[in-house]
């Protein structure tokens, strides 16, 4: 038997708040989270700007020999994880935690451990290498050091999609729970690679904006994009199965009803010609769901502020919702954060459970110049007070691989 899922938990650290509460007035209040690189000296380099965690120290969470000895990628996600586990009201000691999982991504994992312990290599030696070096950087040590943290014992699983990271772990968190393989999952993502490779890389790929102007840098579907803006940070949701949510008379945030996975089979960092693959992925999150194209509120679009991606973005979701197209309110809130990579879907799932809860569809802000390409709502600069039945959210990753969950208004 089908079990439904639905979100009881919220956690997230990010540029523009380091916990829900603050992440969320500042959407409301169109609040920019990009500034001045202040993680190394970028003087040198043609990208100046980055979505920054600001304000946060380690210490505040970890003590001083545990922060030492795990990557902040992780520290984030354990960070956001405890949020959402404390907000949902479970229990450990009440819990059978051999069925509660942990599914948390990143894209790149321990970018900053990697290019320390390189240093050291290649300035000290092979001996001056860190013996925590290995369990600091592989990617999946979000999901394992979260899973240590609260006590899970359940499925722990990182996936690694780039972009789409964050998306595809809630979504195949939600299945896990749909089928019955767990009752409750920590899901989401989490990135720190705000770091000199990071940038150089993505910067010498053309993939970010060389802007100066912050309010004029991450400007999702405006004509003058440029690029995106790098950020960094943490979303974790809690999915838990319907019935053992009501038992303990958990709030709920909202259902999830739909997920779809697809893969461009294209190209390494270009989305599919009219974003063909995206398409697939909201109508089978649709599909699923028994959801319309006229019955969806609110898209929280993938949105990066690239060319390429809002134009192909813009072209599938016409291609899913025809006529439905011109009713849709699409705003990208990297315009807010920048770009969280693998962290993106975890943070976006957030907006879109507190849009159901809060009747808000979040804005697109620093918009200025319409893109007859981008001609969809983008609800411009603006949020807007108006009920959210339906709300999905999209994730597109280098080697395309493509993602959207579908989030419904729960009714008993």
């Amino acid at each position: 038997m089908e079990r439904r899922v639905v979100i009881t938990g919220l956690g997230a650290i990010t540029p523009i708040g380091n916990n829900v509460e603050e992440f969320w007035k500042s959407i409301r209040e169109s609040k920019c989270g990009i500034d001045q690189i202040t993680e190394f000296d970028a003087s040198n380099f043609k990208v100046q700007l980055a979505g920054e965690v600001k304000g946060y120290n380690p210490e505040e969470h970890f003590d001083r020999r545990e922060a030492k000895r795990i990557d902040k990628f992780s520290q984030f996600a354990v960070v956001a994880a405890r949020e959402a586990w404390k907000d949902s009201g479970l229990d450990k000691e009440k819990e059978n935690m051999e069925r509660v999982g942990a599914i948390i991504g990143s894209g790149i994992g321990g970018l900053g451990t990697i290019e320390k312990e390189n240093r050291n290599l290649v300035e000290k030696g092979p001996d001056r290498v860190s013996p925590m070096y290995i369990p600091m950087a592989i990617g999946n040590m979000a999901a394992g050091n979260v899973a240590i943290d609260l006590g899970i014992k359940g499925e722990s699983i990182s996936m690694v999609t780039a972009c789409a990271s964050g998306t595809h772990c809630i979504g195949e968190s939600f299945r896990m729970i749909k089928h019955g393989y767990q009752d409750i999952v920590l899901a989401g993502g989490t990135e720190a690679s705000i770091t000199p490779s990071g940038i150089a890389g993505f910067s010498n790929i053309k993939a970010l904006t060389q802007a100066t102007d912050k309010n004029r840098a991450s400007i999702p579907f405006d004509k003058e994009r440029s690029g995106f803006v790098m950020g960094e940070g943490a979303g974790v949701i809690v999915l838990e199965e319907l019935e053992h949510a009501k038992k303990r008379g958990a709030k709920i945030y909202a259902e999830i009803v739909g997920y779809g996975a697809t893969s461009d089979a294209y190209h390494i960092t270009s989305p599919a010609p009219g974003g063909e693959g995206g398409a697939r992925a909201m109508k089978l999150a649709m599909q699923e769901a028994g959801a319309e194209p006229g019955e969806i509120t609110y898209i929280n679009a993938h949105g990066t502020s690239t060319h390429l991606n809002d134009s192909c973005e813009t072209s599938a979701i016409k291609s899913v919702f025809g006529e439905a197209a011109k009713k849709v309110m699409v705003s990208s809130t990297k315009s807010n954060t920048g770009h969280l990579l693998g962290a993106a879907g975890g943070v976006e799932a957030v907006a879109c459970a507190k849009a159901i809860q809060d009747s808000f569809v979040p804005p697109t802000i620093n918009y200025q110049v319409p893109d007859e390409e981008c001609d969809l709502d983008v609800v411009p600069n603006k949020g807007r007070e108006i009920e959210v039945k339906y709300a999905m959210s999209n994730s597109l990753g280098f080697g395309g691989h493509n993602s959207s969950i579908l989030l419904k208004k729960y009714e008993s």
